[in-house]
């Protein structure tokens, strides 16, 4: 009666690469989120370095547009002085992917039958 494939619903916890979250905010633009390692009982995992990332939106004619960002640092007051840095760092990123794909999708060359290519109808 089912027709439906059998999937595979298990899910297992990688308990070697658990960090705790927290998220630190100027509630203006920057928001830094600081991962600190921890082992399976919670405690912090000295072995492994903290990680931060930076969140920001960017205002773009179609809307915002969230940017997110890996931040080197050795410490949270240190992320936020590179935040600025980072964000135009991600920015220019971002141009660059753009200009690449509108470069790709100008150059490429359209067959009739290609599937992805225009569709033109021809009057009869």
């Amino acid at each position: 009666m089912n027709n439906l494939p059998d999937l595979d619903t298990t899910a297992s916890v990688d308990t070697k690469n658990l960090y705790q979250e927290e998220s630190f905010t100027d509630l203006k633009v920057a928001t830094i989120r600081r991962l600190t390692p921890v082992l399976p009982d919670g405690s912090p995992d000295a072995m492994r370095k903290i990680l931060y990332s930076g969140h920001t939106q960017i205002m773009t004619p179609g809307g915002a547009l969230p940017l997110q960002f890996d931040i080197e640092a050795p410490n949270l007051a240190e992320a936020f002085s590179q935040f600025p840095a980072n964000v135009e760092t991600a920015i220019n990123k971002l141009a660059e992917e753009m200009e690449r794909l509108q470069r790709d999708r100008t150059s490429r060359i359209v067959s009739p039958n290609d599937p992805g290519g225009p569709r033109l109808v021809l009057p009869r």
